[in-house]
């Protein structure tokens, strides 16, 4: 199961090319709050939106972005919405990674919330393979927007979003309060971190909704951060000039709000790998982020207007952290995106030992067919628990295989 990084990876385009002047979400027919249904899928929220009060999409919602962005040009074709502007996005050493288009005066629909005004940052393509990915179809990013016109919640266990008011807000008394700063239109936390003994930081992290990692952490930004002596080497996220590299260890504790996780896994991107992705150029200096596999163990509650995040633990709060006991990772492909293709195999993982290779196709595990399962649930099965026994009956190139493994914590 790849932990793919969303959010950190648009921080920084929206930031030239879209106005925030006449944006307006609204919660209709005056009423003070709004519930909105979710799904959470490999730990990112994902809401309906009606682009244009005709074309019912997708989108993440991400508090890593500042501008509304639709991830594939088709849907504002198919709308025949104008272009402003064009862009050229260039990565490292000046080639060209992506174009982008900006459209403006777009209305945005969430159920119970109106949105008008907007400005959309347009991909030419979807560059991030979002529905690949995360086998589901997902067709933009929200932002900002959302969250400096109302306090938001989430509820990752009933998989409801809240929009509330500013004005009368009340935070319960379960929750606890932690100070967030907001720069360049992103909430920061500060939190007490040990890396090892003898090693521990008071951590800049932003608060990454559109991030499906626990903890990321770049070594390069503090020489307290160093990497665990036992870590594994892989995708860590993909950005829009490819897969982010990196390694995965654990680090002995995180604080948040008084309350301690331990053994917590972490991401050390690789500097070559991270650093060159273009969107970084006006990041704010910090030692990381703190993303959805941590967050989804709270109720969650964020408040720009007042600079506060309220956390409060849920039934997940004390499970152990795994990173892909399989060592495989999964691509959904189709219309329907219930085909499964190996799109790569850890080196030295059991899936690797098992002799699975990449572009194998997922037929069935267990006798289940695969047809029948979403990637959320393959993945799921792939990273359970040691010790478990799985059974894969694949396709190689017309060739049907089984291969059994045993799922091991590497890590």
């Amino acid at each position: 199961m790849k932990k793919i990084l969303f959010a950190s990876l648009l921080i920084g385009v929206c930031i030239r090319f879209a106005s925030a002047q006449n944006l307006g979400f609204t919660i209709a027919d005056g009423r003070q709050r709004v519930d909105i249904p979710i799904e959470v899928v490999n730990n990112l929220i994902v809401v309906p939106v009606i682009l244009n009060e005709t074309l019912p999409l997708k989108f993440i919602v991400d508090t890593g972005v500042r501008t509304a962005i639709l991830t594939q040009k088709a849907f504002s074709d198919i709308l025949q919405l104008e272009y402003s502007r064009k862009y050229s996005i260039s990565g490292a050493g000046g080639e060209k990674v992506i174009d982008a288009y900006v459209t403006n005066n777009v209305s945005l629909r969430l159920p119970g919330v109106e949105g008008r005004g907007h400005a959309l940052l347009v991909l030419e393509e979807d560059y991030l393979e979002l529905r690949n990915f995360l086998g589901t179809d997902v067709h933009g990013i929200l932002g900002y927007e959302l969250f400096s016109r109302f306090i938001v919640k989430f509820d990752y266990q009933k998989k409801i979003m809240t929009l509330m008011l500013p004005q009368k807000f009340k935070p319960g008394r379960k929750y606890t309060p932690i100070p967030i700063r907001i720069q360049d239109t992103k909430p920061y936390l500060l939190a007490p971190i040990s890396i090892d003994e003898g090693h521990t930081l008071n951590a800049k992290l932003l608060v990454d909704t559109g991030a499906s990692h626990g903890l990321m952490l770049e070594p390069e930004s503090d020489d307290r951060i160093r990497l665990p002596e036992k870590t594994v080497s892989g995708t860590i996220g993909r950005g829009l000039g490819g897969p982010i590299s990196g390694k995965i260890g654990r680090i002995e504790s995180i604080e948040l709000g008084g309350r301690i996780l331990r053994k917590v896994l972490v991401n050390f991107p690789d500097s070559n790998s991270y650093f060159a992705d273009s969107l970084y150029i006006e990041r704010v200096d910090r030692n990381g982020t703190l993303g959805g596999e941590i967050l989804s163990r709270f109720q969650v509650i964020i408040n720009f207007p007042q600079e506060k995040i309220y956390l409060k633990p849920n039934s997940e709060f004390n499970k152990q952290f795994y990173f892909n006991l399989s060592g495989i990772s999964i691509r959904a492909k189709g219309s329907s995106l219930s085909a499964f293709e190996v799109s790569e195999v850890r080196p030295q993982s059991v899936g690797e030992r098992a002799g699975v290779l990449p572009g194998d196709n997922i037929i069935a595990i267990n006798n289940i067919p695969a047809r029948e399962m979403k990637l959320n649930q393959i993945n799921a099965l792939f990273n359970s628990k040691p010790g478990r026994k799985l059974r894969l009956e694949i396709d190689r190139s017309g060739t049907k295989k089984i291969i059994n493994l045993v799922l091991e914590n590497q890590i």
